[in-house]
């Protein structure tokens, strides 16, 4: 073992686990550095993937051949499609996963990837030569040599504990907080704070009173986020459970809070705005009288249950007794009690969109050391930083997702252009073309491309190329098939709509807000005959670009707009300071973050239409 390498990859959680693996399947030889190897891929809070915008994310990673997809339905105990009652752009996957199984198929994965290898040990600094990273160095003093080194260092970063007034070092529940990384970086000049996040209690289900609770189960409905034939569900499919907070509980929890960490000034930090503690919730919204949480299992050979919504740095015995009022619950007993945690991130301002460092070449940061949360923003920047990692090392074009493109491409495009001053989380709100970035149309507008670049095989290739001749035969099929007048008015009266005044195409009738193609199908022998060997999938993908063919036609017009911006560069190192035309506020921000187009800059907070207009004339246009 000689420990040179051509990408190196701090930390193996969601973001470390998709860097390395995709750095590693492109060529690059790859070593992958973990506290613990029984810990790869932990999933530190609930045992679920996907969500809103987040299901989008995972089914995007799949399409530009990543794994987080594929692990997830290997080790699915339930499968769920959220806002199906609203329209299909809003529509998001979300699967409850086996905890134990999820790491065991990520180490699957990891282990059989060629050029990747895996090194148990703490990285203490990095090897810095000419503004360049050239290696790292190990708790075991060990130097290791790489071209390019990608820090996913989750909430290890000088991690604190909260658990009332106890205070524990720690980056997670029994694991060691890493030290000396930030220190390195801010005496370079990297500009870093601290933020926290929080966990519930897990409790024992033998202690549950589950006939009290309502019960939810996954859709009927066969769902799955990989685009993959090959991947398949083998798990028992279990229930969740849904029951509330009441009067008691909070009054219980608020005589706690003077031994709260983020009541009695022990915590400085900023929290999650959309996933905040349960004795914040009581504080900001004292008009409830009552929360939903939600009991998930966390895997079918375990009696563990995650209480979501009842994230808690409250005293351990403040929680037991909050929870012991709740109904169902009145025998609880805890594994463990929540806790809030502390740690380092960077202002991701101070990177590209290819999440290199603007200070350090070929030194990348991507996940929660950005200032994201959750396991889905931090995959999807991991899968970005591994293959840049690699495309710098091996040369080739960087590789970047505009927000036309994908929500990772809106959520890397936050990041470097306004900042966090909270942990960011994706929602659908923050996507302009929602309805060309929806969950069925991933591989659609991710593969073909991936495929050039070398991440994405033959095979999910082949896959897409099948699946997009498919639609293509069916929607020709639908445009050239007629409905005769008077053959289905009978069923068109039974759902509300009205009778057809002459014959028309299969594709105009279902335009109609009330007319969908599998119901039509009952009723056109035709239609049935033609749908009886096609996916569920692309029967859904053709309706969608049918029924909302107008929608996604303006929004390519509004995202071609937007393109044309991005094709408009500004000079390395122009000096805004100098342009007196433009406000100070914009002056100051535009030399910070240097965008390196006009559309980067029109989207930098503080940047009006007037400072943008000025670019445009400086930069010729």
């Amino acid at each position: 073992m000689d420990f040179r390498y051509d990408v190196i990859v701090v930390g193996a959680g969601h973001a470390g686990c998709e860097a390395a693996s995709a750095a590693a399947r492109m060529g690059s030889r790859t070593l992958l550095i973990t506290m613990d190897m029984n810990k790869i891929a932990q999933m530190s809070c609930n045992p679920a993937v996907g969500g809103i915008a987040k299901g989008q994310i995972v089914r995007e990673i799949d399409a530009l051949g990543g794994q987080m997809g594929v692990v997830t339905d290997r080790s699915a105990i339930q499968f769920r499609m959220l806002n199906q009652s609203k329209g299909p752009a809003m529509w998001s996957p979300r699967s409850q996963s086996d905890r134990k199984r999820f790491i065991e198929e990520w180490i699957k994965v990891l282990s059989t990837t060629e050029n990747l290898g895996i090194w148990q040990d703490i990285v203490t600094s990095l090897i810095i030569k000419d503004n360049k990273v050239c290696g790292v160095r190990t708790m075991l003093g060990i130097e290791m040599q790489a071209e390019a080194v990608v820090l996913t260092n989750g909430t290890f970063l000088n991690g604190l504990m909260h658990c009332g007034r106890t205070q524990i070092p720690g980056g997670r529940t029994s694991e060691p907080a890493s030290h000396g990384l930030t220190e390195q970086l801010v005496a370079l000049g990297f500009k870093s704070d601290r933020m926290k996040t929080g966990t519930p209690a897990r409790v024992d289900a033998r202690s549950i009173h589950f006939e009290e609770l309502v019960r939810q189960d996954g859709d009927e409905t066969w769902h799955k986020f990989s685009y993959l034939d090959t991947v398949n569900r083998g798990l028992k499919q279990m229930p969740c459970w849904i029951t509330y907070t009441n009067t008691l509980t909070h009054d219980t929890l608020r005589a706690g809070l003077k031994d709260s960490p983020l009541f009695n000034g022990q915590i400085q930090s900023i929290g999650p705005r959309y996933c905040p503690s349960i004795e914040t919730k009581i504080v900001t919204f004292a008009d409830k009288d009552a929360h939903q949480l939600f009991l998930e299992p966390e895997g079918v050979d375990s009696n563990e249950y995650y209480v979501n919504g009842f994230s808690s740095s409250l005293p351990w015995q403040v929680q037991l007794a909050g929870l012991k009022t709740v109904k169902g619950l009145e025998d609880i007993v805890l594994y463990r009690p929540g806790y809030a945690i502390e740690y380092d991130f960077f202002d991701p301002t101070q990177l590209h969109h290819t999440l290199e460092t603007k200070q350090i070449r070929n030194l990348f940061f991507a996940g929660q050391i950005n200032g994201t949360t959750g396991y889905e923003e931090a995959a999807g920047q991991g899968l970005v930083a591994g293959v840049n990692a690699h495309l710098n090392v091996h040369g080739g074009v960087p590789f970047t997702l505009g927000r036309d493109e994908s929500y990772i491409g809106v959520l890397i495009d936050d990041l470097v252009n306004k900042g966090v001053d909270e942990p960011y989380r994706m929602f659908t709100s923050r996507a302009e073309y929602r309805i060309l970035l929806r969950q069925d149309n991933a591989d659609e507008r991710l593969t073909e491309r991936s495929y050039r670049m070398g991440l994405a095989d033959s095979y999910r290739q082949g896959l897409w190329q099948k699946k997009q001749k498919s639609c293509a035969d069916f929607i020709e099929f639908l445009q050239s098939t007629t409905v005769r007048k008077g053959s289905v008015d009978g069923w068109l009266e039974q759902i509300g709509s009205t009778a057809l005044h002459e014959g028309c195409k299969i594709s105009e009738l279902i335009l109609r807000p009330q007319v969908g193609l599998k119901q039509l199908a009952e009723v056109l022998p035709e239609l049935k005959g033609r749908m009886k060997d096609l996916q569920d999938e692309i029967v859904e993908s053709c309706e969608i670009q049918l029924k909302y063919a107008g929608y996604i036609k303006r929004e390519k017009m509004e995202a071609e707009k937007l393109q044309r911006l991005d094709q408009i560069r500004i000079p390395d190192g122009f000096d805004y300071a100098g342009v007196q035309s433009l406000s100070t506020e914009a002056r100051q921000k535009l030399s910070r973050i240097r965008p390196r187009s006009i559309g980067e800059a029109q989207r930098i907070p503080g940047v009006s239409p007037n400072d943008v207009s000025v670019l445009l004339v400086l930069m010729g246009r």
